[in-house]
């Protein structure tokens, strides 16, 4: 049978409850009190001089040592004087938390029943809380820590008749059962609040001798991202024969879901005078076969003209100015 009573009903008539559980509500959250002779399946943490720990914690709190359960590392986080983060007061808080947060990331998330124990010395039975009905909670990377504001009142917990705490030493414990694992797939996307552009200049030598087939500069640096320049001199799709062709890519190969947001400009130098070729877009660069530039970006005829000064001596200058704007990367 269940029965909706107050906290201090419930304290009141805990020490004649043997193994029938009781639930409450706190708020919308309902809790679920029970007792049992079987002792916690994953952790236990026993405290000696509980009332040192309570005076002497730091920030307020202690937590344990990682344990596993369901594959996934946890720990115990206990406010000996209640969670005062949480306005809690004459009460115990304690928590299951995720232990290993370096590799929690924000698209990861497990669902989890779990229970919270206390050890009654005096009947060698544990009171158990947790949340009714086998509710599952959902822990990510946003929310790594659930549990019971109000565990336990510290009158109820201080009374040596209740056996919970005997010559100041108390047992908690935990189990935790994993319901679901599932990663959410994701983006996050920076934008650059400060955003500077980097040059370089690409030196074409024996122009004349380079095939048909495409040719890649140097790897450079732009926004802490590698690129390059992709040049195809008897040009490339609906410049094929006619035109030069030049694009820009990236040339990170470790990041092929990473996208790169940037304003770029190719450029053609006059190497005589200033009237130098350009073609400027802002696009989005998806690592590492995406190019972007123009097909036609300067016909063959221009090109080979010696007053424009873009070939001399059979040497071509290719210039890149890539500024980086945004970054989005997979969660």
């Amino acid at each position: 049978m269940v029965r909706r009573l107050l906290p201090v009903q419930v304290w009141e008539l805990a020490s004649c409850l043997c193994s029938c559980c009781l639930t409450l509500s706190v708020g919308e959250e309902a809790i679920a009190r029970s007792t049992s002779h079987v002792p916690p399946a994953h952790y236990i943490v026993k405290i000696k001089s509980f009332s040192v720990l309570a005076e002497k914690a730091v920030d307020e709190k202690y937590e344990s040592g990682a344990f596993e359960a369901g594959g996934y590392k946890w720990k115990l986080v206990l406010y000996p004087n209640g969670n005062k983060s949480k306005n809690v007061q004459d009460h115990i808080s304690l928590y299951l938390a995720v232990a290993d947060t370096s590799s929690v990331t924000l698209g990861w998330e497990v669902y989890a029943v779990f229970r919270l124990f206390l050890l009654d010395q005096n009947q060698d039975n544990y009171l158990v809380v947790q949340d009714a009905m086998g509710k599952e909670r959902r822990f990510n990377g946003l929310k790594l820590q659930w549990g019971f504001d109000q565990f336990i009142p510290l009158k109820a917990f201080n009374d040596a008749s209740n056996g919970y705490l005997v010559e100041d030493t108390c047992i908690f414990g935990a189990e935790v059962f994993v319901k679901e694992r599932n990663i959410v797939k994701g983006e996050c996307l920076s934008m650059e609040k400060y955003a500077y552009s980097s040059k370089y200049v690409w030196k074409v030598e024996n122009f004349s001798k380079l095939g048909e087939g495409r040719q890649e500069s140097q790897v450079f640096s732009a926004g802490n991202h590698k690129w390059m320049i992709r040049l195809y001199p008897m040009g490339n799709g609906f410049g094929d024969g006619d035109h030069l062709s030049l694009f820009l890519a990236l040339a990170d190969s470790a990041v092929e879901a990473v996208k790169v947001y940037a304003d770029y400009s190719l450029r053609i130098l006059d190497q005589v005078g200033e009237k130098h070729k350009s073609f400027q877009g802002k696009a989005w660069f998806l690592a590492p076969t995406f190019a972007l530039g123009s097909q036609r970006f300067l016909s063959m005829s221009k090109l080979n003209e010696p007053e424009t000064g873009f070939l001399v001596n059979d040497v071509c200058l290719v210039e890149a100015e890539v500024t980086v704007l945004g970054i989005s990367e997979p969660l």
